[in-house]
């Protein structure tokens, strides 16, 4: 085993955290913006968006029904994908949709890691319910 398995077996917990917390505040500003910045219809498909993104990033960046809020997440994503993306080309490089494609791949970790040690619903449930 190599050092840099080592160092980073050693320190997983800490890196996922990282990542949980950075997909979450990252999904959150893009609801934010569209709601608050942009202020987009809270009917309209970019309005219905702009709350999952705002509340599945505040559920991730918490660590609160981690799965859940990533499992809508994901579904957004793939209506993004599929919706505005995929009508100029399969391709996420050709179509402008890298971001939605990555942020479906993260969501697919998170559905399968959830919470991990360090979250909110731990704290306040003492278990991960979704």
């Amino acid at each position: 085993m190599g050092y840099c398995t080592k160092c980073v077996s050693k320190w997983k917990d800490q890196l996922y955290l990282v990542f949980r917390v950075l997909v979450g505040l990252m999904f959150f500003l893009h609801g934010y913006d569209k709601l608050v910045v942009k202020g987009m219809a809270w009917g309209s498909l970019m309005g219905i968006a702009g709350m999952v993104e705002f509340l599945a990033g505040l559920g991730i960046l918490v660590g609160f029904f981690t799965r859940l809020s990533a499992t809508g997440g994901a579904i957004t994503m793939l209506v993004a994908y599929f919706k505005v993306h995929v009508g100029n080309g399969l391709s996420p490089l050709a179509n402008g949709g890298e971001l939605a494609a990555l942020y479906f791949a993260a969501f697919l970790i998170l559905m399968i890691y959830g919470n991990q040690k360090w979250s909110l619903e731990q704290s306040l449930l003492k278990k991960e319910t979704f």
